[in-house]
C-alpha cells in the first residue's frame, strides 16, 4: 500500500537519493545536500505541530510511502507563504505598444517584468518521484494528498494557491531562456543558482537579476520559444494540476520561464469533492478506489483505499486501511474520489 505522511528524520538519506537521482529540476528546489535537507525537515516537523520556529511562514514536507516495503519513493511541500518571508520573484509577461504617428508605425512588444506579486501565497513545492512512478496512481495520490492536507488545515494557507512548473531543458542539460537571459548576470551556470534559491537567501535574485524590463525580441529564440512551456518530464504533473483547477497566467518562473500555475484554494476539486465521513471497517476489498485522509498535523495520512458508503455517511474501508490510519470506528476522516 502506499501512504503519503509527513517526513521523518529517518526518511533522510532515502530523500537523498531520490533529489540526487532527478534528471531535472521539478517543480521547487528539494535540497540535495544532507545538512541543509535536514533542516528543512526539522523545520516541517515543527511547523506540522503549528510551532514554526522563529515565527518563519510554515513549510510542509510530506513523502510518498511504500508501507509494505518502507521504502520512501517521493516527496511533495507545501510552503504555507510563497517567498517564506522574503520577497518570491517571477517575471510578469505584459506587452508594450511601441507606435511612430509620423512613420504611421504601431508595434506590440512582449516584456518581461521582474515581480514579487505572488508573495505570500501558498506554494505547492518539492515535488519529486521516482521515475518509474510517473503516471500512476501513487503519482496523483502523492500530488493530490497535500489538496487534503489544506482542506484538514485550512486557516493555515493563504486564498490563493501557485505552483512553478520546470521549464524547457534540452537533452544535454541546456536552459535556453537562463543561456539568453540569467547567465549574464550571475556568472553561473544553471543549476548552481537553482540551488542556491533553494538553499539561501533569495536577496542574491534582486542583488544579480537586471531590474529593468526585459524585451522579450532581445532573447533567442529558443528563450522565446521556452516562455511558459514546460519541461516533458513534467507533462503529467502539468496535466494534473490543470485537471485540480490550476492555470497558467501571466506569471513565469524567474530562472527557466517555466509556466507558474495557480488556482482559488477554495476551488480546488480535491478540496471542493472531498468529504468528511465517520470512518468504519469493512472485511471486503470491493468498492471505489478513493483517497482518504486522516489525522491533524504530524499524524497527517492520505491513503489509497477502496471505500463503501452507507445513506448514514458512514465510510467502510479494509481493516488494513484502517489499521494503517491509526483510527478507531467512528472517527472522522476525509475522503475524496481518485
Amino acid at each position: 500500500m502506499w501512504q503519503v505522511r509527513p517526513a521523518q528524520p529517518d526518511d533522510l538519506d532515502q530523500i537523498l537519493e531520490i533529489a540526487g537521482t532527478q534528471g531535472a529540476r521539478l517543480s521547487s528546489t528539494l535540497p540535495k545536500q544532507a545538512e541543509a535537507l535536514a533542516n528543512k525537515i526539522d523545520h516541517s516537523l515543527a511547523c506540522f505541530t503549528n510551532k514554526a520556529p522563529d515565527d518563519r511562514p510554515p513549510r510542509f514536507l510530506f513523502v510518498l510511502e511504500n508501507t509494505e516495503t518502507g521504502s520512501i519513493d517521493g516527496t511533495a511541500g507545501i510552503d504555507a507563504c510563497a517567498g517564506n518571508g522574503q520577497p518570491f520573484y517571477n517575471y510578469r509577461r505584459d506587452a508594450l505598444i511601441h507606435a511612430s504617428h509620423e512613420l504611421g508605425v504601431s508595434r506590440r512588444v512582449e516584456v518581461l517584468y521582474p515581480s514579487h506579486s505572488l508573495t505570500d501565497q501558498t506554494l505547492l513545492c518539492s515535488f519529486s518521484i521516482k521515475p518509474e512512478l510517473r503516471g500512476t496512481e501513487a503519482f496523483e495520490l502523492l500530488s493530490r494528498a497535500r489538496i487534503l492536507f489544506i482542506a484538514e488545515h485550512r486557516e493555515w494557507f493563504a486564498s490563493r494557491v501557485v505552483v512553478e512548473i520546470q521549464g524547457v531543458q534540452t537533452e544535454d542539460g541546456a536552459v535556453p531562456f537562463w543561456d539568453s537571459l540569467g547567465r549574464h548576470f550571475f556568472d553561473m551556470d544553471f543549476e548552481t543558482a537553482d540551488q542556491y534559491s533553494g538553499t539561501l537567501s533569495k536577496t542574491f535574485i534582486a542583488e544579480l537579476m537586471p531590474p529593468n524590463p526585459i524585451y522579450v525580441t532581445l532573447l533567442s529564440v529558443q528563450a522565446q520559444e521556452a516562455l511558459g512551456q514546460p519541461h516533458t518530464l513534467t507533462v503529467p504533473n502539468f496535466d494534473l494540476l490543470q485537471r485540480e483547477g490550476f492555470q497558467a497566467g501571466c506569471y513565469l518562473d524567474i530562472f527557466d520561464a517555466g509556466p507558474v500555475l495557480e488556482a482559488r484554494t477554495d476551488s480546488l476539486l480535491t478540496l471542493v469533492t472531498s468529504r468528511r465521513k465517520a470512518l468504519h471497517g469493512s472485511h471486503e476489498e470491493t468498492g471505489e478506489t478513493c483517497l482518504i485522509a486522516a489525522g491533524e498535523g504530524s499524524s497527517f495520512r492520505c491513503m489509497l483505499t477502496v471505500v463503501s458508503e452507507s445513506l448514514d455517511d458512514q465510510l467502510k474501508v479494509p481493516v488494513k486501511t484502517w489499521t494503517a490510519l491509526g483510527k478507531s470506528a467512528g472517527d472522522l476522516v476525509r475522503v475524496a474520489p481518485l
